[in-house]
């Protein structure tokens, strides 16, 4: 096994050279990388604490869809307003860089307990890359992909019952995330790693130890032990990693028997690929010519639909689904408008999509 022992970064070290963003779309084990990384004694990370998309939208760098002002005009004074600063653009992100370097710093003091790395794992920072890299160009930046397939299945299956028609409605997530991450990896200068959650898994020991030498911090095997370590409750993964104290690989294929079973799950995912370079999957890590592989191996007389296991997460589940679809035949007055709004913000999962 390599030994990646560096010397970690000192105490004067900036806050921007502090941060480690996990870039990794929802379901694609980006939790289960979070909870290794935060075993380990240099980091800390907490579920996705969501401070830089809304930072992002502010009206500057992008402009929100809806708002509760005049967005567009709110950009062009922004614009304008920035444009007159002395420094500028970078006066601009400077002021965004004090605000999260104090609310990361301030966390990471208080919760830290000595680590010198705050992570945040956040799937909607992937679709504001952009923007993150201009923001923090000299932080750390693990990009996290899965089989694309494998990202839609988990998802559906997660958070809509296995309605994959439902769930593309919802928020056509491939679509989406797998363009924005791929043009990221193949065009960025920011330092950054790329690894596979299929390799975190399979490879488990290799895998941190290639993550252990690029953030620069001593190899520690016992992290693959993450339960060893307590993590704050939030967004993220609460049941699959709760399965488990090591990474297993029994997720790895187990989209492949679910689609053989059913033309019209593969349809769902396979029409959102169409639609995706074959450029784009390559540098994703699943080029087109292999990418249905496992589809063609599989035997859809082994899937069987999960038993749904009737915990709080899943009642949970179930009645927000129940209530969202409600609310879409009937989406008129303030309470139900106020319903589907929190249906919307728990089942998104990423908080990205409106």
């Amino acid at each position: 096994m390599p030994d990646p022992v560096v010397a970690a970064p000192t105490a004067m070290a900036s806050m921007e050279e502090r941060l480690i963003f996990l870039v990794g779309p929802p379901r694609s084990g980006s939790t289960l990388l979070m909870r290794i990384l935060n075993a380990t004694e240099q980091i800390y990370s907490r579920p996705e604490p969501h401070l830089l998309t809304p930072l992002a939208h502010l009206g500057y760098w992008e402009t929100v869809h809806r708002a509760p002002f005049d967005q567009l005009q709110a950009q062009q004074s922004t614009r304008a307003f920035v444009a007159e600063l002395p420094g500028g653009e970078d006066d601009y992100y400077e002021a965004c860089r004090a605000y999260t370097d104090h609310l990361y710093g301030r966390m990471l003091a208080h919760q830290g307990s000595g680590q010198q790395f705050f992570l945040d794992k956040t799937p909607a920072n992937a679709l504001i890359l952009p923007f993150l890299a201009k923001l923090y160009p000299r932080a750390k930046y693990i990009v996290l992909t899965r089989h694309p397939a494998a990202i839609f299945a988990s998802y559906a299956n997660s958070f809509f019952d296995g309605d994959y028609a439902a769930a593309v409605g919802f928020n056509p997530i491939l679509s989406r995330y797998v363009p924005a991450m791929a043009e990221f990896l193949r065009t960025t200068t920011v330092d950054h790693v790329h690894v596979r959650y299929e390799d975190v898994v399979g490879q488990p020991e290799a895998t941190l130890a290639r993550i252990s030498k690029y953030l620069g911090i001593p190899y520690d095997e016992g992290a693959l032990d993450y339960q060893r370590a307590d993590v704050a409750d939030g967004l993220g993964d609460p049941i699959g990693v709760a399965q488990h104290n090591r990474p297993v690989t029994s997720s790895v294929a187990k989209w492949a028997p679910e689609l053989a079973a059913d033309n019209a799950k593969y349809e769902v995912v396979a029409k959102q690929l169409a639609g995706v370079s074959a450029q784009d999957l390559a540098t994703f890590g699943y080029p087109r010519a292999t990418l249905w592989e496992p589809l063609a191996a599989a035997d859809p007389d082994r899937w069987k639909a999960k038993k749904r296991k009737w915990d709080r997460w899943a009642l949970q589940r179930a009645a927000l689904v129940a209530l969202r679809k409600d609310v879409n035949r009937r989406p008129h007055g303030a309470v139900l408008r106020k319903i589907r709004f929190v249906c919307d913000v728990l089942l998104r999962g990423d908080g990205a999509f409106a």
